[in-house]
């Protein structure tokens, strides 16, 4: 199972935002580049990385930061943010990229899901972000109609990589993942399931690898110290 660092791009720096919201951010760093140094130094095997303007106004904005990360790093990255073009999605994964994660636009297009899983093969994770049950969009601006869970069952069908499962009102707050979401979740559907929001301690850990899920993203928590990724990793694979 993957311990996954969340690097948030925003303004051309590493940001992390309280459930979503555009004006609760907490500046970590003006060196994105530096951020993912540091977190393969520390033996990540995996970067999730978002353009947050991008998921806001519909296309990436800090491409050029991206491109910086992987010439600076060996580890494999999955992107998303304003991913709503076959041709952007092609642009990111020619730049390097292992996956990009589709949000927005898979909701309104499930069946260009299908076609970029069948053009992409294994690059294409899709993000499902809940609120109250439902599934957000617009960087997390909106709520439509789908369920969470009717949503997973309709985007199986077009068998992406991974889900990516946030729950919005745990992300950010360090009170902890939804465990109940994602065995529920996890009873739905039966692609690999990547949790996101909420994970704050070694405890959070122990208790997400005793899911058959395939990695977890951390945020907040690794940029605070509550954890740290060394001690995250040893907890992961002792119950693994």
């Amino acid at each position: 199972m993957l311990i996954i660092p969340a690097i948030d791009l925003k303004g051309g720096k590493c940001v992390r935002l309280t459930q979503g919201q555009k004006d609760a951010e907490t500046i970590f760093s003006d060196n994105p580049v530096d951020v993912a140094r540091s977190w393969q130094d520390q033996g990540a095997d995996y970067l999730h990385v978002v353009d947050l303007d991008g998921a806001f106004e519909g296309a990436p904005k800090n491409l050029s930061i991206v491109e910086q990360i992987i010439k600076q790093v060996k580890i494999p990255i999955e992107f998303g943010g304003g991913l709503r073009t076959t041709q952007t999605i092609k642009t990111v994964l020619d730049l390097g990229i292992d996956r990009v994660i589709i949000g927005t636009k898979a909701i309104d297009s499930p069946s260009w899901v299908n076609e970029l899983c069948t053009t992409f093969p294994g690059r294409i994770a899709v993000g499902i972000d809940a609120k109250n049950g439902r599934v957000a969009v617009k960087g997390w601006t909106s709520v439509c109609e789908w369920t969470a869970m009717s949503f997973a069952r309709e985007i199986e069908k077009a068998s992406p990589c991974a889900i990516i499962y946030t729950d919005i009102s745990k992300d950010g707050m360090l009170q902890g993942p939804n465990i109940s979401s994602l065995q529920e979740l996890l009873m739905t559907v039966k692609i690999p399931i990547i949790a996101s929001g909420g994970i704050s301690s070694l405890k959070d850990i122990e208790a997400l690898s005793k899911l058959p899920i395939a990695g977890m993203i951390i945020g907040k928590a690794l940029y605070t110290g509550h954890i740290k990724l060394p001690e995250a990793k040893q907890v992961c694979n002792s119950h693994t």
